[in-house]
């Protein structure tokens, strides 16, 4: 068995390489769901159940912070049984750390972001539009290229925190447990952390906790973007770092503008800005005001620098665990 020190830090390292390598078995989901649809499954049904105009704003935040305790309770408690049970096996580890990759997105982000490029190419703007249309929550009917290649890139650098950083930010802290408790929590956040009328008390809470829980990660993020940077065809650590030391906090999400400044720095784009949500014109700040505005061509260039910042987390974490074990 592994010594506890780097068992956590071993496992997420064989996750990040299962998850680069194999991606998502969408074969099994065929027969079993992945574990953020059960997530979603509970999160929907406790909605409906306990998410009611009806009730006063005290009691929908109330009801809507029990929702985020129990499915985070539950989805952890299952993280702590399965974790316990695998330590029984001689190369339970092995297998824990297989199960953590399907949790960790570096494999589909990147495919998903990369057939927006391909679409540019094989079916022009139209077809572009479509492809981003499933990452990002925008309108997309009447984007022009430099805004289907900004949802794009946007898309790629927010995931890089919240599906890439933040899962293996709490896989190695807690193991499978953290990691199945974070999705759980970033999953309410996407299902019920809107500032919309029906949500706005009920979720709340979740919004709240799910920034908490990405705070660290998001910062982690910028900085493993702005190394990445450096190891690209042109130097542009420094630019990554400035654009998100000026403009990261202007951002409309406490967290995502981290890694969205850092990769606008380091691509030399602005990005962010003006937006349609629902038909209605939501004016949001540039990141990164003063650079130059993206073209499709740059989709290309933020992959290659995704999987050095994906190769970079790799490195740290499988480092790390290999030192603690030799000096254990």
């Amino acid at each position: 068995m592994i010594p506890s020190p780097s068992l956590f830090l071993i496992i997420t390292a064989i996750a990040l390489l299962a998850d680069a390598l194999i991606g998502d078995p969408d074969r099994i989901y065929r027969y079993v769901p992945h574990p953020v649809v059960l997530m979603g499954r509970l999160i929907g049904f406790l909605d409906r159940l306990w998410n009611r105009a009806e009730r006063s704003p005290v009691s929908r935040i109330q009801l809507g912070a029990l929702t985020a305790f129990i499915v985070v309770s539950i989805s952890g408690a299952i993280g702590m049984a399965l974790h316990v049970l695998f330590l029984k096996w001689a190369y339970g580890w092995i297998v824990e750390g297989l199960l953590m990759s399907i949790l960790i997105a570096q494999r589909s982000l990147y495919l998903h972001v990369r057939a927006v490029a391909t679409a540019f190419s094989s079916n022009g703007l139209d077809g572009a539009r479509l492809a981003v249309g499933l990452i990002v929550g925008r309108d997309t009917e009447a984007l022009d290229e430099e805004g289907v290649t900004a949802g794009a890139i946007e898309s790629l650098a927010e995931n890089f925190s919240d599906g890439v950083v933040a899962p293996v930010f709490w896989g190695v802290t807690f193991g499978l447990p953290g990691m199945l408790a974070y999705k759980a929590l970033n999953t309410a956040d996407s299902m019920i952390g809107h500032r919309t009328e029906k949500y706005l008390h009920f979720g709340s809470v979740a919004a709240r906790a799910d920034d908490i829980a990405n705070f660290i990660p998001a910062r982690l993020s910028g900085f493993i973007i702005a190394i990445a940077a450096v190891l690209g065809s042109t130097t542009r650590m420094a630019a990554a770092l400035r654009v998100m030391k000026s403009d990261a906090g202007n951002h409309r999400s406490v967290n995502a503008g981290y890694p969205e400044a850092a990769m606008a720095g380091a691509l030399g784009i602005r990005l962010s800005g003006p937006r349609l949500y629902d038909g209605e014109k939501v004016e949001e700040p540039w990141v990164g005001a003063d650079l130059a505005s993206p073209a499709c061509s740059d989709i290309a260039r933020a992959l290659g620098v995704f999987v050095r910042a994906c190769s970079i987390l790799f490195g740290l974490v499988a480092g790390a665990g290999g030192l603690l074990f030799f000096m254990g």
